[in-house]
């Protein structure tokens, strides 16, 4: 803990002393953070007094808590990380803590932020943070900790015994949440990559230009600006997706250009003397000194410039469709497919190496003489590789709800699908594995909801987890694969054999905890046998909310596009689903594939009118290269044509979700999960959102509501006497009767809410909050499956 405290300390004040060198001619610090001596010059003082005759500290007894008080007092700059990395209750230093960590762009307003502050109230602030050093070990949360990240900038920290070199990076994601997850896996490799690294300094490699540079340490920022390298997660199922992964990557690399780092170091401490009106003559003349020797190392300046630009990675489906073609035009640096993220550290390690200089004196100077490397690429498809092993990060942890990947990859080969050919092959991890996962996150993190993710994620079969299989409501003497219905067919015939099926896994994941929602997505319509929707009927915390991703209502278009089904084969799926439970139902659909007539894009249009989905997700046909459709059709139909016919589905979407809507939840009792405030909600009308167990989204007032505890004798008599009818009197009752003092208790976040519908807005609905439930609870008193009962709506 002590060692930790004491490194932490030396990376902050190194950074502190390179911000103020300048400025107050200070020398760098011994690494002892007590003294720093250096032409008789001492920085912080230790508890004897002083030999010097230094300004700063011409009393006894100064202890480090003070001298840094004393340092960031007359510098802004080092005041404004101070107060960002800050967890005190002074209401002052709240008020500046949410633009404390953009004042080191505005050199002069950070240096007017260093008067603002009277003694008590720098006292407070640095005792704070140097108090929450206690936890440095076990925490990466805590004030201290983040300033020391917030001080490094690539450069070589001690950690331990060993030197770690720090970069900064930067994510940022498109497309679906299979790449959402994959960005918590990529967060996860890179900032734990100093823990795993294990130094060989026993053999060292002379061949290698990376084996002489210290272990890397990454740290994430949310500023692309402050950031060594910035990786893109991307999407590659439609051109308009790659195109704007392609506009973002040239803005990259223009900002890098425009604004390389190496302008960050030098440029801010420029501009900070510059703007200081009181520069003393020694200062000014040893700031000309500075600049003489840094116009001698010009020479340098290439191999400089190339240390000191910026990695841009592009990761994911893109990455893996076009390989090295990412690199034209210089917009990428790494290029790594969704696959090979565990070697993503060790590429960048490369791409960050310096280059060796030859060595004269030996005789094969060649050996030495390496060249930086500048591109660096992994696309390499894995048949089992499934991250099982790396616990995600995600980038928000106070999220209710949490992904959980369970496979990887798709056999289905769609003919428009580019999918199986930059994601591989399925392959499935433990069931045992995704067990613990969902377990760590309901008791470590308090999830509320986790989603289980897979390309086709119903598809799931962990072929060796047939001794794990426990009893249960799944048939287990049924193992061979089963379609939906007689009308699915499968082009894949190695789905058959022993082991755990998606319908073992959702069992599974839904017994650790009753009040615990689960979903999944995506799926395919074939992959849902009697079994899996017998399941979700009978388990309350298993979502009534399907995807069922119809893509076309022709017949003769699906058999085009190889999707293993008839329109009435899917009709009669709609049917089954809809008899065993008050489910709500999206779907996907492409509008203007290979071939499409206009009678076939009106079948689309029919079975929308038919289903009348609760939600779905609409795009024109993008052809994409590889896939079966671009070998054997051409893409024939006009842009023209195609947004015209997806306007129109759109609009048949949007006026049938209201009319279902309208019809099935105006009045209903809904079991909503409290997700936080909506983005509409001000400090005048607070509102709340959520999702119901259908996955709509509901806005209601944040009001105080009664709990479950008090409205269960109610209920009770209700059930008993009507089965719901008149149930609108009797809550009406409990809120009105003074006499009977309701307890009233605020929602927050997590918490589950039943929620009556009274208005709806397309997929949104509107509410109020009656009172606070569970899943348990709201499942015995309102008897699911017909969840949702319907309420009188005599009175306003």
């Amino acid at each position: 803990m002590v060692a930790s405290f004491s490194i932490s300390m030396r990376i902050l004040t190194r950074r502190l002393q390179q911000t103020c060198r300048y400025r107050y001619n200070l020398l760098p610090l011994s690494s002892s953070l007590i003294t720093s001596q250096s032409n008789n010059q001492h920085y912080f003082s230790s508890s004897t007094k002083s030999s010097s005759d230094n300004a700063y500290n011409k009393k006894e007894g100064v202890d480090q808590s003070s001298s840094i008080r004393k340092l960031v007092a007359n510098d802004g700059l080092a005041l404004s990380h101070f107060i960002a990395g800050s967890t005190t209750t002074n209401t002052k230093l709240q008020s500046l803590q949410s633009t404390a960590s953009s004042l080191s762009s505005d050199i002069p307003q950070a240096v007017e932020l260093g008067t603002e502050f009277d003694d008590i109230e720098l006292e407070s602030m640095i005792t704070d943070a140097l108090s929450s050093s206690t936890n440095i070990s076990s925490t990466n949360n805590n004030p201290l900790d983040r300033l020391g990240h917030q001080m490094v900038n690539n450069e070589v920290e001690e950690d331990g015994n060993n030197s770690l070199h720090t970069l900064k990076f930067h994510l940022k994601t498109y497309g679906c949440q299979m790449n959402v997850n994959d960005t918590d896996i990529v967060r996860s490799i890179l900032l734990n990559n100093h823990l795993n690294q294990e130094v060989d300094t026993s053999a060292e490699s002379i061949d290698d230009t990376s084996s002489n540079a210290p272990p890397l340490r990454f740290i994430e920022t949310n500023d692309e600006i402050q950031a060594d390298i910035l990786l893109t997660n991307t999407c590659a199922i439609r051109e308009n997706a790659e195109q704007k992964v392609w506009n973002r990557l040239r803005e990259l690399r223009s900002h890098d250009r425009n604004y390389p780092l190496s302008s960050f170091d030098t440029t801010t401490t420029n501009r900070l003397v510059e703007d200081l009106s009181t520069i003393p003559k020694e200062l000014r003349k040893q700031r000309q000194l500075q600049k003489k020797h840094n116009k001698n190392q010009k020479k340098d300046t290439n191999t400089n410039n190339k240390k000191k630009k910026r990695i841009i990675g592009v990761l994911g489906c893109m990455a893996e469709r076009l390989k090295e073609d990412m690199f034209k035009d210089g917009t990428a640096d790494v290029v790594v497919g969704p696959d090979a993220y565990r070697d993503l550290p060790r590429l960048i390690s490369v791409l960050s190496a310096p280059s060796v200089t030859p060595n004269t004196s030996d005789e094969d100077s060649s050996k030495h003489n390496t060249i930086p490397t500048e591109r660096a690429v992994n696309v390499q498809l894995s048949l089992d590789e499934t991250y099982a092993s790396i616990t995600p990060i995600r980038s928000n942890p106070n999220d209710v709800s949490a992904f959980v990947s369970i496979m990887r990859g798709c056999n289905n080969m769609c003919s428009y699908c580019v999918v199986p050919f930059t994601r591989g092959r399925e392959r499935s991890r433990e069931m045992e594995s995704v067990v613990e996962e969902t377990k760590r996150l309901v008791e470590e993190e308090g999830i509320k909801e986790v989603i289980l993710l897979g390309q086709n994620v119903n598809s799931y079969h962990d072929k060796q987890g047939e001794k794990k299989k426990k009893k249960g409501k799944v048939d287990e003497s049924n193992t061979t694969y089963q379609t939906s219905n007689d009308g699915f067919t499968n082009m894949f015939r190695l789905r058959h054999g022993d082991g755990c099926r998606f319908a073992d896994l959702l069992e599974a994941v839904s017994d650790i905890s009753p009040e615990l929602r689960v979903r999944f997505t995506s799926p395919h319509p074939k992959d849902y046998p009697p079994p899996l929707l017998s399941l979700m009927a009978e388990r309350p915390n298993i979502c009534n909310h399907l995807h069922m991703p119809a893509q076309s209502g022709s017949s003769s278009v699906l058999d085009r596009m190889r999707r293993g089904y008839t329109r009435d084969a899917y009709l009669e799926l709609i049917h089954d689903v809809r008899d065993l439970t008050d489910v709500a139902i999206s779907s996907d659909f492409i509008t203007g594939f290979c071939g499409e007539t206009e009678d076939e894009h009106n079948d689309t249009l029919s079975l929308m009118e038919k289903v009348q989905y609760e939600q779905a997700f609409m795009f024109a046909y993008s052809m994409r290269a590889k896939t079966h459709a671009h070998r054997k059709f051409e893409d024939d139909i006009s842009a023209e044509v195609k947004n015209r016919r997806l306007n129109e589905i759109i609009d048949c979407f949007r006026h049938n979700v209201q009319l279902r809507n309208t019809e099935v939840e105006t009045g209903k009792l809904r079991l909503v999960l409290v997700e936080g405030e909506s983005k509409k909600s001000t400090a005048e009308n607070r509102q709340l959102s959520g999702r119901t167990d259908q996955n709509k989204r509901v806005v209601f007032a944040s009001d105080d509501c009664l709990m479950e505890e008090e409205v269960n004798p109610y209920l009770r008599r209700l059930l008993s006497r009507d089965n719901g009818v008149g149930m609108e009197p009797l809550l009406e009752d409990l809120f009105s009767n003074e006499t009977k003092r309701p307890t009233k208790v605020g929602l927050e976040r997590g918490d589950y809410a039943v929620v009556q519908v009274n208005e709806v807005r397309g997929h949104t609905l509107k509410g109020k909050a009656l009172w606070r439930s569970s899943i348990i609870g709201f499942d015995q008193y309102m008897q699911k499956p017909s969840s949702g009962l319907l309420l009188k709506t005599n009175s306003a």
